[in-house]
């Protein structure tokens, strides 16, 4: 019995070592096998582990893996580099602008190959490296805001600083004389008879943002604007407002009638308090009528009534306090008007406190401003999350392509677009693809920040030329290059980036007309003529014709895709008539194919030129903090509705 133990556990230890032996040699081929891939590979890619998705939101925004570029036979075709690069694909060369010398434009051309050459050099630096943006440290600033600000009359002169902005409870009082009227022969506020002037004295006292915006006038955040001898209406009146992109919003106007009951208060203040008016008779109760009340025992009522807040020569004391829901403005202390904030401005936003006009400064006094100074980086709007990267291309066509003009310093804009309407479930899925066309700016830091912008969120489309108003056109060619060459769409849209589009109806719209059809559809302009003179002036060498063809408002339009494919052929053959507006070339270029196909004109006051109306297809001059109003209440409503009616 003992030997037949031994002799099994000789067995079992001889099986033993013969398994180890083998799993040893196992483990020596797997290792042999295994090293030259390791070394072939790259250590960050065999040791980095990816991470676990959060959601299924998560899964549909992370991009896909790339595939080896020796696996793409046509890596270096145009359309494949066009979706690795950031660089628009349009061609921008001496000979396009050369064939067209004799069509008036001349000095348009000139203009774009400057821009050009501009381009190429600001190009070169971001691609060379040897750019950086200069990253300053965190300083305290709360030496350089102030709890208040105190100015005599003289040292009041153009804008005063509030550098940190202003802050609920903040308050800013003037105290100055409105001038002697003086005659005026072409006031912007009343009628003028011919060769007769206008007594006008008025004044503006304004609560500024910073230009955001090279060449355009900075933001009106608050505008007060008493008019002593009124204007087209012939009677004192005080208007209020705000202004974003040099487009005024709609007017309160005080008139002397006070706010009706029912109306909307600010903080429980009537927007606009009564004063006596010219045309109002004041007559003396008769005494019988007061014995009579008195009989029937009825009290008399004792009526307050004030004059016109402001007198030519007579000193006043101006305050403007930031309540909780809006400014409110008393004038030697009692009560005048209360202006609502307007969505797209807040408080920190009124860096500066401008008076002009017709009055003499005494004083200036602001008090309870904020101590803490906000950003003022153009940067700090851009919110770094995958969240609002844009999704891969589609491998096919694309049925609505939307391309946004913007300028390189427009960081807050773009954001705003990313986080509202880009969010439409059509965009996510591809059916939408929408992408900004940005040209180079003069200023090498925002190269530098927009490159790195559109590197990573991969939705901007850059036109390698120094941007300019009068070339914006080079961006509407871009676009339609995009939107034949790139993403193969079935329609393409223009937009601008403070428009916000309503991506279903404009898609709609679209799929109304048949497929075979070729259309235009917009806010359509008919008739219009140049204008000869003034800021928007155009020469007769520019534009010879008395009219401009039929043209859409540049905001928003859409083309099918042959007019854009047709618009794309002619700039690359050298034939294409270039046009300083571009919506008007936009026109032009259209009624041109017009004559070898029929287009479908289709005219919509739905794709809103001025701001926002109801029910809109698209809505312009919206601020950044606008469309995310806009976005919000088209979540939570079934109809559209504009935050601020302009």
């Amino acid at each position: 019995m003992k030997r037949n133990l031994q002799t099994l556990f000789m067995l079992t230890r001889k099986r033993s070592i013969q398994f180890l032996i083998a799993a040893f040699f196992f483990y020596l081929v797997l290792v042999t096998l295994e090293i030259p891939l390791v070394f072939k590979a790259d250590f960050t890619t065999v040791a980095t582990r990816t991470h676990k998705l959060l959601s299924e939101e998560d899964s549909l925004l992370k991009d896909s893996p790339a595939r080896p570029l020796k696996t793409v036979s046509n890596a270096h075709s145009p359309s494949q580099l066009a979706r690795r690069s950031v660089i628009s694909g349009l061609v921008l060369n001496d000979a396009v602008f050369e064939s067209n010398a004799n069509d008036g434009s001349l000095e348009l051309y000139k203009l774009v190959k400057h821009a050009r050459q501009m381009g190429r050099r600001l190009w070169a630096d971001l691609e060379s490296g040897n750019l950086r943006t200069v990253v300053s440290k965190p300083e305290n600033r709360s030496s350089s805001c102030p709890g208040s600000v105190s100015l005599s009359g003289k040292d009041a002169l153009g804008v005063v600083p509030l550098p940190c902005g202003l802050t609920l409870g903040s308050h800013v009082t003037i105290v100055g004389k409105p001038l002697a009227a003086r005659p005026d022969f072409e006031p912007n506020i009343a009628v003028v008879k011919e060769n007769e002037p206008v007594m006008v004295s008025q004044f503006v006292v304004e609560l500024q943002g910073l230009k955001t915006v090279d060449g355009e006038e900075p933001p009106r955040v608050f505008h007060f604007n008493p008019r002593l001898k009124g204007d087209w209406s012939g009677k004192p009146v005080i208007e209020l407002n705000t202004c974003y992109r040099m487009q005024w919003g709609s007017a309160l106007r005080c008139d002397g009638w006070k706010s009706k009951a029912d109306d909307d208060t600010v903080d429980r203040m009537v927007k606009c308090e009564k004063w006596i008016r010219d045309d109002e008779h004041h007559l003396e109760e008769s005494k019988s009528t007061w014995w009579l009340k008195r009989l029937i025992g009825r009290t008399k009522k004792v009526n307050v009534d004030w004059p016109f807040p402001f007198s030519e020569g007579k000193l006043f004391v101006l305050t403007i306090s930031a309540g909780l829901e809006g400014y409110h403005v008393t004038v030697d202390g009692r009560h005048v008007a209360s202006f609502p904030y307007r969505a797209g401005f807040t408080l920190e936003d009124a860096t500066g406190l401008s008076l002009a006009g017709d009055i003499d400064v005494h004083s200036i006094f602001a008090a309870s401003l904020p101590s803490s100074h906000p950003s003022f980086s153009p940067q700090r709007h851009l919110e770094f999350s995958t969240r609002w990267r844009a999704q891969p291309l589609p491998d096919t066509g694309v049925e609505l392509f939307v391309g946004i003009l913007s300028a390189g310093n427009h960081f807050s804009e773009r954001m705003a677009v990313r986080k509202s309407w880009m969010q439409h479930r059509l965009v996510k899925s591809g059916a939408v693809v929408a992408r900004f066309f940005v040209a180079l700016h003069a200023r090498r830091e925002i190269n530098v920040e927009l490159k790195k912008e559109a590197e990573y969120f991969g939705d901007i489309v850059i036109v390698p030329y120094l941007d300019n108003y009068d070339l914006v056109v080079l961006k509407t060619v871009a676009i339609c290059e995009y939107g034949v060459h790139t993403v193969s769409a079935k329609y393409i849209m223009k937009g601008d980036d403070d428009t916000f589009v309503r991506v279903d109806a404009v898609i709609r719209e679209a799929r109304k007309v048949p497929d075979d059809t070729s259309f235009y559809i917009g806010n359509i302009n008919y008739y219009h003529k140049p204008l000869r003179y003034g800021k928007w002036a155009v020469t007769y060498e520019e534009w010879p014709e008395e009219d401009y063809p039929p043209y859409a408002n540049g905001p928003g339009y859409i083309l099918s895709s042959d007019i854009a494919r047709y618009i794309v052929s002619e700039f690359e053959m050298h034939k294409l008539r270039l046009f300083k507006m571009e919506d008007v070339s936009m026109g032009m270029w259209v009624e041109q194919f017009n004559r070898s196909k029929t287009v479908q004109y289709s005219h919509s006051l739905n794709f809103c030129q001025f701001g926002c109306i109801e029910d809109y297809y698209t809505a312009h001059y919206q601020s950044p903090r606008q469309m995310m109003c806009l976005w919000d209440k088209l979540q939570r409503q079934t109809r559209p509705q504009c935050c601020d009616i302009r």
